[in-house]
């Protein structure tokens, strides 16, 4: 887990890196010395240090950044001959400060865990790849989203995907997971929506015995169970605000307790959740914690609808027929370009698994190919 060291003389400049670079995932020590920074390094307990003064750098080998408040080229050109890895004016731009955090000692929990996940290697991730569906189309939104999950992927940033009901979220989930360093371990997915509010906690962080009337054994939660692995939160939105503190609290410590126990136990969990709820709307409702949101939404990715993307549903299509027929242990089934045309020209509210369904009602019901004419009897 990456270590911070901030040295800054303002107690409110302190407090406000502090807050910052914790919901980042760093570790962070404040100091409003040369002298306790001298201590701390001595340690061995600094990966990098911000300092509000160049002057005040101990010496030795640990980066570090200056935050200054006199914002002139000839102190930027000291700090940086001094051996600033950067040279930051005030008031701090925290995205350019995250930045080159980032880019001298990587990223904080987010992206370096405290138990860092197994390595899986190239052919064991294209192994696990090999079994998810791939994301078909080539309209500019769906490759975005592909883009998207190859970017982000490799890193541990927790990601909310966005998008209505049968657009794809658990896919852009799966796939995150295979792509990652994580792919090895367990990908456990809740539906937070199709779980009773009285039940979630324990079904997120497990029971001990006892702990409720029908608790007659300990059992671990999702949680425990993706340890070293990837929790993917389905309808995250519908959490009561019971559980979504708890979920706060595993996210910000890496710990949790199951129902019925005081006891903590360390858990190595990268979180995606999805929605197909406005979280900012379930915010101004008071439904929605926005500390949680802001803790999940480190990365968004939104899935488009199938409306939008109309030139990709010929591609669908015929990926849908060359799957299904093939779990029936039938030929693929011709789809006629008329029949085509008719699929393109609907709404489909319900996105990408209404299409699949259609698909596997027109392969069961038509004749020897599947015809414009079928369009009209059956969907």
């Amino acid at each position: 887990m990456t270590k911070l060291l901030v040295l800054e003389h303002s107690k409110s400049v302190r407090n406000n890196l502090r807050e910052r670079l914790e919901f980042e995932g760093y570790v962070t020590q404040l100091v409003d010395s040369a002298a306790e920074a001298a201590r701390a390094i001595e340690r061995g307990q600094v990966d990098m240090l911000i300092v509000d003064d160049v002057a005040s750098v101990p010496q030795g080998d640990t980066p570090f950044i200056v935050l200054s408040s006199v914002s002139t080229i000839d102190s930027a050109i000291a700090s940086l001959r001094r051996g600033a890895v950067d040279y930051i004016p005030k008031p701090v731009d925290m995205n350019r400060l995250l930045g080159s955090i980032r880019g001298c000692v990587g990223g904080g929990g987010v992206q370096t865990p405290q138990h860092p996940p197994r390595k899986a290697n190239k052919q064991r991730r294209m192994q696990a790849s090999a079994s998810i569906e791939p994301i078909v189309g080539q309209s500019d939104e769906i490759v975005h989203v592909r883009h998207l999950i190859d970017k982000v992927a490799p890193s541990q940033a927790r990601v909310l995907i966005t998008g209505e009901n049968g657009t794809g979220k658990e896919l852009v989930a799966r796939w995150l997971h295979a792509k990652s360093s994580r792919a090895e371990a367990p990908f456990v997915e809740v539906n937070c929506a199709a779980i009773p509010s009285e039940l979630i906690e324990s079904e997120l962080f497990g029971h001990e015995r006892g702990a409720f009337t029908s608790a007659v054994k300990q059992r671990k939660g999702k949680f425990e169970q993706a340890d070293g692995g990837t929790l993917f939160m389905d309808e995250v939105g519908d959490m009561s605000l019971s559980a979504q503190a708890k979920v706060l609290r595993a996210l910000q410590e890496r710990k949790i307790s199951r129902v019925g126990s005081d006891s903590d136990i360390d858990v190595d969990v990268r979180v995606i959740a999805a929605t197909n709820k406005n979280l900012r709307e379930e915010i101004a409702k008071g439904n929605f914690r926005e500390d949680l949101y802001h803790r999940l939404s480190v990365i968004v990715i939104s899935v488009p609808p199938l409306r939008t993307r109309h030139t990709d549903i010929p591609m669908l299509a015929n990926h849908f027929v060359t799957n299904i027929c093939a779990e029936y242990n039938m030929p693929p089934k011709p789809i006629e370009a008329a029949a085509i045309e008719a699929l393109t020209k609907m709404r489909w509210s319900g996105n990408i698994r209404e299409l699949r369904n259609v698909i596997e009602r027109l392969i069961i019901l038509s004749g020897e190919r599947i015809t414009a004419e079928d369009i009209k009897m059956y969907v």
